[in-house]
């Protein structure tokens, strides 16, 4: 602990900042260098949060010496050759949610990693919000058993706008960003991977030219169902929401708050060290890191959500 991981953020928007914020509470790590595309807006955040070197080119700061390892928050189309590159240069790479828009480039950036020896990891958040890690402690000591998942995914989203509600430089996506979180928590806690999975959608947007609403269904293989619902037409509350119901009991997720199937709140928050999400995935980040482990959540262990999800773009396509 006495040496810092040394850290280069990339994309200083707002999944960014949640993460410039969650890094200052771990101990024994210092963001070096801040990448994004708008240096002015750049130099304005890393003064906020006291870094040293601002640029609006990965590689630069990918050559520096005081950098060790790379968070990714840029646009959804950069993330597969954007952590290619963090391997190549010797960085440890964690890469916000979604790996790849295309499936070839994800199993690049598996190959990659492997070959490395060093940490990749995705940003599948789900994976370590208390509110999920207490259904998957019930799990798996054996006291719960997933009959089927119950999941919306709802934002109002009509133009390209980010979620501090400033213009976007790209455009979001259903099935490759916000479908990648639900797949791939339905099979982390069934502890079974999918081997059904169907999808339709609504119309194209004229101009963002993506659907604006989906429907997808999955089983796994030892029978559980998951039914997820996901629209960027929904004027009402903001966010996902799952129901977990078990053979023992029915849980409703939402973000960090967990309740049963009655509506009573279930206390969280001795879970784990902290109620928020991202900062839990940056631990397990930097963790992985100082131990010379794989992470929960490597590249390697969430390859079967973009797996299914390119199945399903197939059949959309089609």
């Amino acid at each position: 602990m006495s040496t810092p991981i040394r850290i280069a953020l990339a994309g200083a928007g707002a999944f960014g900042i949640k993460h410039l914020d969650a890094l200052r509470l771990i101990d024994g790590v210092q963001v070096t260098s801040l990448i994004s595309r708008d240096l002015d807006k750049t130099r304005e955040v890393a003064g906020k949060y006291g870094i040293g070197h601002v640029t609006t080119d990965l590689a630069e700061s990918l050559a520096r010496a005081d950098v060790d390892a790379v968070i990714l928050c840029t646009p959804t189309q950069m993330h597969a050759a954007q952590t290619l590159a963090c391997l190549q240069a010797g960085k440890h790479v964690q890469v916000e949610i979604p790996l790849c828009d295309v499936l070839a480039d994800g199993e690049a950036v598996v190959r990659a990693a492997q070959a490395s020896g060093l940490v990749a990891m995705c940003g599948h958040t789900r994976r370590f919000n208390p509110s999920h890690q207490w259904v998957n402690r019930r799990i798996r000591a054996g006291e719960l058993h997933i009959q089927q998942m119950d999941v919306q995914t709802y934002f109002f989203r009509r133009s390209n706008m980010n979620a501090l509600g400033q213009p976007r430089s790209w455009t979001d996506h259903l099935l490759w960003h916000h479908a990648a979180h639900t797949v791939d928590l339905f099979a982390y806690q069934c502890g079974s991977p999918v081997v059904k999975a169907h999808a339709v959608q609504g119309p194209i947007h004229p101009t963002l030219g993506i659907a604006m609403d989906m429907s997808i269904q999955l089983q796994a293989a030892n029978g559980a169902i998951c039914t997820l619902s996901l629209s960027f037409n929904n004027d009402g509350p903001l966010g996902t929401f799952f129901r977990y119901i078990g053979d023992t009991g029915t849980y409703l997720a939402r973000y960090d708050d967990l309740f049963t199937g009655k509506d009573e709140k279930i206390d969280v928050s001795g879970v784990d060290v902290s109620m928020n999400g991202i900062e839990l995935q940056d631990r397990e980040f930097i963790a992985a890191i100082r131990e010379g482990r794989e992470p929960k959540a490597s590249v390697a262990q969430v390859l079967p959500c973009y797996q299914v999800l390119h199945q399903l773009e197939g059949q959309l396509q089609a």
